[in-house]
């Protein structure tokens, strides 16, 4: 029988690419999706857990056995990087339509919740930048609902109490900005206390960008996939050796570890398998059963 969850939300069509599975939505398609997984809470008692992937994920991805179980536990994985886009149409199983940077895609989904009465939590960042995104996130949607918001440094009994502050919020979108690693652990320890939310969207650097605090790399720079230099020259000591290290390594991951590639290497079937956001089968870390055990 064909639930409405499956019939809505279905399977989304994914490229294998440097080792991962990431989604082959564009833009649009990827805001409907979070939009209807929204409206049907296709797992109730269960958040969605939708992330991104860039070259730094993807390099964490292959060095990190536990780091890559939280990120391929995800419901969805987008390309957050315009190489990865780039690649995708050379080794990819298929190519990747766009780049779905969270950046952009919180403007888009933000306009679609506006408009359809869906709310927002948010939660990361320093008090001041978290503060600003919210602000800056009123005066661009008015109409947006945000029930709640507040830093990411807590710990202890100060986050216990807090993620039951937002499980009783019951925001539809939980937008979590705690840099990676911290938001994927953070959808392992505390997503099955999130009974209320309906999709937890981890979001990295997006609440700094909405503050103003960092500035986003001129729209051409990003086109030719250029932005993670943009923000070397802006943060010289904190991103000179994550991008030093990971960009070659992702490069090389994408060069070997993709579409055809793969399963020559490891004798797979067909290619552009889908990702399944419902019906899963076995334990995974927000508490559901997952497909494959």
């Amino acid at each position: 029988m064909t639930t409405p969850s499956r019939a809505v939300l279905g399977q989304v069509p994914v490229t294998f690419l440097g080792g991962m599975s990431i989604a082959a939505l564009g833009m649009q398609e990827t805001v409907d999706r979070m939009a209807e997984a929204v409206r049907l809470h296709p797992r109730p008692g269960t958040p969605l857990y939708f992330t991104s992937a860039n070259g730094e994920v993807m390099s964490r991805h292959a060095r990190d056995a536990e780091f890559a179980r939280l990120v391929d536990m995800a419901d969805l994985i987008s390309a957050d990087g315009q190489p990865m886009v780039t690649l995708s149409r050379v080794v990819g199983d298929r190519a990747l339509p766009v780049r779905v940077a969270t950046t952009d895609l919180y403007h888009e989904v933000a306009r679609k919740a506006a408009a359809e009465g869906l709310t927002f939590y948010l939660y990361g960042a320093t008090e001041d930048e978290n503060r600003a995104a919210v602000a800056t996130t009123q005066r661009l949607y008015p109409a947006l609902r945000i029930v709640g918001h507040h830093h990411g440094y807590l710990a202890g009994d100060a986050l216990t109490d807090k993620i039951a502050e937002i499980d009783a919020l019951a925001p539809d979108i939980l937008w979590i900005a705690l840099g990676v690693p911290r938001e994927q652990a953070f959808v392992r320890d505390h997503g099955p206390l999130l009974r209320n939310v309906a999709l937890i969207k981890t979001s990295g650097g997006l609440f700094n960008f909405l503050s103003g605090s960092r500035s986003r790399a001129p729209s051409w720079v990003q086109r030719v996939g250029f932005e993670w230099l943009w923000r070397l020259v802006q943060e010289p000591r904190r991103l000179f050796w994550r991008y030093c290290l990971t960009n070659p390594h992702s490069l090389y991951l994408m060069l070997t570890r993709s579409g055809d590639r793969r399963r020559a290497r490891q004798g797979e079937g067909k290619t552009g398998e889908a990702m399944v956001l419902a019906e899963p089968e076995k334990d995974d870390l927000v508490g559901r059963r997952a497909k494959g055990a």
